[in-house]
């Protein structure tokens, strides 16, 4: 049991990556330029959170990691400098999946049938994630993007509103997502759930 249970997670995670990877693919294909330094208004999130309240952390941290390594190595990232690229993609996307640390809560408040719980559980979840993942872009743009500000704009004030602009629609576009995924089946929280107490 414990066996079939590690070869479904290792399963999930390889889809769930799979189809962040297209989502994102297709978000910097629709995304009409708007950030020329990269960033896009993209769902490429929400198979980490889907991952990070089934598994927990080690599904969230795990699929957060490989989306963030394989946008290097498939060439879908802009990188300048390689501890740029490694904070804006491999750090950026890990910490997406820190949402995980809500995933037992979440399971609870379903088992509970509080409906309400569960669902401020999950959009708490992505605001951690969505958060996090802004900062080490931050960190990023004032680091490794200073000279991409206009003149006269602090280096940080740039950074927050360039990030700020593409984060928050993120942020708010996969909570609404994650909601109504698991709103429409939730047998994604629940089916996990009954599996690891019966491993």
């Amino acid at each position: 049991m414990e066996q079939n249970r590690k070869t479904l997670f290792l399963v999930e995670v390889a889809v769930f990556t799979a189809i962040a990877l297209l989502l994102d693919y297709a978000a910097n294909i629709l995304s009409l330029k708007i950030w020329p330094q990269g960033g896009s208004i993209s769902i490429a999130m929400v198979p980490i959170f889907l991952m990070a309240y089934r598994w927990g952390l080690k599904g969230g941290l795990l699929t957060g990691f490989l989306l963030g390594f394989l946008q290097i190595v498939l060439g879908q990232a802009w990188i300048i400098h390689p501890v740029q690229g490694a904070l804006d993609y491999v750090v950026a996307y890990t910490v997406v999946g820190l949402a995980g640390v809500f995933s037992s809560s979440i399971k609870k408040a379903q088992a509970d049938s509080k409906k309400t719980l569960w669902i401020f559980y999950m959009v708490l979840g992505v605001l951690l994630g969505s958060v996090l993942r802004f900062i080490a872009h931050y960190i990023g743009g004032i680091v490794f993007f200073a000279s991409s500000a206009p003149e006269g704009t602090p280096v940080a004030l740039f950074s927050f509103l360039y990030n700020g602009t593409y984060m928050l629609p993120n942020a708010i576009i996969s909570a609404i997502a994650v909601v109504l995924v698991f709103g429409a089946s939730p047998r994604l929280i629940a089916g996990q759930r009954h599996s690891m107490n019966h491993s």
